[in-house]
């Protein structure tokens, strides 16, 4: 087996045996600007950690389809509908905003496991240890496979580069005058990359545990000057020197551990709880399957699409089911339908020349998608997360 295969295969059994997101890292601020979302939008969506459903469901859709191919990832959004159902608000924000709970074991047995299906009692009844606070891992979102990696830079920050003090003020600050100053000032670019990150950044296993394929990596290192290493240097600088950070809740709690009231994601808000239970909560299912198993089951159509970033991978280990899944959409696509989608890549070229079969002949894909190019550009420089290559925003024209 040479070292490509290897490596293919740690990032299989990561995926296939761990929890690898227990936060989303898709900012869903610009999803919502994006899609558009009205009372009558169905919506397909890859589950991840289930934070965006969460907040989709805010603005009041029909309905929120969460597919995923990883058990843990929708165990994991089950989780957090039955903490809504069932918990009131400051119990429920010690679980996902503290990612602790001192009482796991009767909160679990008593009031979250009833709500759960047999699936994903049967995990979390083994997995509850990761909600307890305990050893030196005493936070949810220092658990799971890029928890894991989040520990690991939080050791750095705090035992070896000891930058701990200096990391916390930029949380804290108001201002990106401010960010700036700390960052030069304290010269944490050079704190940060040590030659040491900076080689284990390079690795496969490393990528790995933040959830990112060896196709990623390749689309990074042959489109971008400096490859991976100062792909991810440039983005860290970027969200540190020149994006608000006093909302940035997906680097706190990966900095921190947890969140805080004032920066947490919107299903954390006490009114938008109290909005979740009302309701709104009801409107999401949770199914594991692909994106084409769902729709090959699925009787009614779809008029939007979150896609993530999964199509990178389907594309280099596996083109036939990519075909195979637009020719899914587009047939169950709605006249208004809307598709959202992230990539490593700077630049996708392998979706518009797709074939997808319509009015009795097969023609790619992309005669039948309009671009919102200037919009996904503005809202991509906004990103709060800044980690992927590109965005794209697409209608797809009915055939």
């Amino acid at each position: 087996m040479n070292a490509r295969s290897i490596n293919q295969a740690c990032f299989n059994w990561i995926h296939r045996h761990n929890l690898v997101y227990n936060a989303c890292w898709e900012d869903p601020r610009l999803d919502r600007q994006a899609l558009q979302l009205g009372p009558e939008d169905e919506i397909l969506m890859i589950t991840s950690a289930g934070c965006n459903a969460l907040d989709y469901a805010l603005v009041g859709p029909k309905r929120i389809h969460a597919v995923d191919v990883n058990p843990r990832q929708n165990a994991l959004l089950e989780l957090k509908l039955a903490g809504i159902r069932a918990l009131d608000y400051d119990e429920f924000f010690n679980l996902f905003g503290r990612g602790r709970v001192a009482a796991w074991d009767s909160l679990y047995t008593g009031r979250l496991r009833p709500q759960l299906s047999p699936a994903a009692q049967s995990i979390w009844d083994r997995w509850g240890v990761l909600f307890q606070g305990r050893g030196r891992r005493n936070s949810f979102y220092f658990r799971g496979s890029s928890g894991f990696f989040a520990w690991m830079i939080n050791g750095y920050i705090n035992r070896l580069a000891r930058i701990r003090n200096d990391v916390n003020e930029l949380l804290d600050v108001s201002t990106v005058t401010e960010q700036q100053q700390i960052y030069d000032s304290r010269q944490l670019n050079e704190a940060l990359w040590r030659p040491l990150v900076q080689w284990c950044m390079n690795r496969d296993m490393t990528m790995a545990l933040l959830g990112v394929p060896q196709s990623q990596r390749r689309q990074i290192d042959t489109g971008y000057p400096g490859g991976t290493v100062q792909f991810i240097v440039d983005r860290v600088e970027t969200v540190f020197r020149t994006l608000p950070l006093y909302d940035n809740y997906f680097w706190r709690v990966y900095l921190t551990g947890e969140y805080t009231r004032a920066c947490c994601p919107e299903y954390l808000k006490p009114h938008n709880f109290e909005l979740l239970k009302n309701g709104l909560v009801d409107r999401i299912s949770v199914q594991t399957n692909s994106v084409l198993g769902f729709l090959d089951q699925h009787p009614g159509t779809i008029s939007r699409y979150v896609l993530l970033d999964h199509m990178d991978w389907l594309y280099s280990n596996a083109q036939d089911v990519l075909a195979a899944e637009w020719q899914a959409m587009a047939d169950h696509a709605t006249p208004d339908c809307r598709l959202i989608w992230r990539s490593a890549g700077l630049k996708v070229d392998f979706v518009d020349p797709i074939l997808v079969k319509s009015g009795g002949r097969a023609r790619p894909i992309g005669e039948r998608l309009h671009y919102h190019t200037p919009l996904a550009e503005q809202l991509h420089q906004k990103d709060r997360v800044n980690t992927y290559g590109s965005f794209f925003i697409a209608d797809l024209a009915a055939a």
